[in-house]
């Protein structure tokens, strides 16, 4: 009974110190080791860093050995990168004990054990988790999670990202939008986390702005239909007819994608979360430069912007142009008005009316007599008369059209019409916030026409109306299905 009795060590109150076989009391180094299990994540120092391996010091009988694929998720590192010696890791045991007897850690599963609980409770309460972008892999972006996370390239922004390289290295926030812990499976959003954030931002800039407010914004894209730009969180829209007070005919003639420009806000649909805006409100109104300057009666010089059927139109200005009606083109009857003027042809020309509230101009052509000074351009620019001169060829323009030609132009103006109408329906389909302000401008041509018609210029009614009905009447007879044949084998 002695005997087994003095086998077995007694250990003393205090856990330390134990009876030994001959009866001393020594140390009990066992218990004072804490007491580890595999899979379990412990804490310790880092003691030694060597290029295949770490040491750690987790206050166990031997050091933990971090072996170097087991330090990060990366691939292909140097340790010396990851850690250093004197700072605290966690790391999950391995094997307490491998054919070595050593104990083996791996500090990239501890993370993520502990990135598992974090993400899991981020994709059920919906916040955005925090990653390091650390590679660019075919469609899109890895990120350090403690888990590697997959953020695809459509969900990297709200807008398509062109190249994704300019994000390796930096911390990206996202949302968890898929989540496979057998497969360890993270798919990522940061797009969800931006469009959060714009949601916040425009909602403040719907509260700050106020229509006839003055902002800079810089164009985030171009439509047929105007532009987009963007106030630093929400986009408003240019539409096409207030890009400039000159005829624009598509938006890329007057600004480029990235460019800053300064507009007025012309509306704010606070429900639809929609701004309009101007940008020709910000420039001079070329029409206020001819109110101040011009007077009826004045001589000034100008250009040949369109001839059409009824007359031509005259810029006296950038943005302002003036219809010369065909009555007011020669002092002898014209049939036709390319027989005197010419798309691009510099000229001085007499204003009859000046019409601030319609904004019209009445010309003419026919009382500017030899000798007759046009007044100084109200906008100091060059004279047309010496600038190159912007006259199309005959080929495009023939002096004299045939009344087969007269028919022709006539359809292809209806089937122009026809083109425009459809396109204005594209537009409203597309943005109907762009309704009211398009729908209530009047086209020039349809002006002019109305003006031809009397509207503008009464005392040219009668003659050119009559002759015009007997000159109808040939066209009709006149034609013939030669004609007509040589017409089609011409065109």
């Amino acid at each position: 009974m002695v005997n087994d009795i003095a086998e077995k060590p007694a250990v003393t109150e205090d856990g330390v110190w134990v009876t030994g076989p001959d009866g001393e009391l020594v140390p009990d180094y066992e218990a004072s080791f804490p007491e580890i299990n595999e899979g379990e994540v412990v804490h310790g120092t880092v003691v030694r860093v060597d290029k295949d391996e770490v040491l750690v010091d987790i206050g166990y009988k031997s050091e933990g050995v971090i072996p170097v694929a087991e330090l990060t998720i990366r691939r292909s590192v140097n340790p010396a990168d990851e850690v250093s010696v004197g700072e605290e890791i966690d790391a999950l045991v391995l094997t307490k004990e491998d054919a070595e007897g050593r104990l083996i850690l791996s500090k990239k599963r501890a993370r993520f054990e502990l990135a598992w609980k974090r993400i899991e409770a981020a994709a059920e309460s919906g916040e955005p988790v925090t990653g390091k972008t650390i590679e660019v892999v075919k469609g899109g972006l890895i990120l350090d999670l403690g888990v590697r996370g997959f953020l695809p390239a459509s969900l990297v922004d709200i807008r398509r990202v062109q190249d994704l390289d300019e994000f390796l290295g930096t911390e990206l926030r996202c949302k968890v939008i898929e989540l496979n812990r057998s497969r360890n499976n993270v798919v990522l959003s940061r797009r969800a986390v931006l469009e959060d954030e714009r949601k916040e931002m425009r909602q403040a800039i719907l509260d700050r702005l106020n229509p006839g407010d003055v902002i800079e914004g810089q164009i985030s894209n171009i439509v047929d239909f105007g532009a987009f730009v963007d106030l630093d969180g929400m986009d408003g829209l240019i539409h096409i007819s207030e890009l400039s007070w000159s005829h624009v005919n598509h938006p890329s003639e007057v600004l480029d994608i990235g460019q800053t420009v300064r507009v007025k806000v012309l509306d704010i649909d606070r429900e639809r979360q929609r701004i309009s805006l101007g940008l020709k409100q910000t420039q001079t109104d070329p029409w206020q430069q001819v109110l101040d300057s011009y007077r009826e009666d004045d001589v000034v010089e100008g250009r040949v912007a369109k001839v059409v059927t009824f007359g031509a139109f005259v810029e006296i200005l950038p943005g302002v142009e003036g219809l010369v009606h065909i009555s007011e083109l020669a002092p002898h009857h014209v049939e036709n008005p390319r027989e005197v003027v010419a798309q691009g042809q510099a000229v001085n020309v007499r204003i009859l009316e000046i019409d601030g509230e319609r904004r019209r101009l009445s010309l003419s052509l026919k009382r500017v007599e030899e000798g007759d000074q046009p007044v100084p351009r109200a906008d100091g620019a060059e004279s047309v008369h010496t600038m190159p001169d912007l006259v199309l060829s005959e080929e495009a323009f023939p002096a004299v059209a045939s009344s087969t030609e007269l028919v022709s132009e006539a359809a292809d103006d209806v089937e122009l019409d026809e083109d425009a109408d459809a396109q204005a329906a594209a537009e409203d389909e597309l943005m109907p916030e762009a309704e009211a302000e398009p729908e209530a401008e009047v086209d020039d041509d349809v002006d002019a026409q109305a003006a031809a018609e009397g509207e503008l210029m009464p005392e040219a009614e009668a003659e050119p109306e009559a002759e015009q009905e007997d000159d109808d009447a040939e066209l009709l007879e006149e034609p013939t299905l030669e004609v007509v044949s040589d017409q089609v084998d011409n065109d």
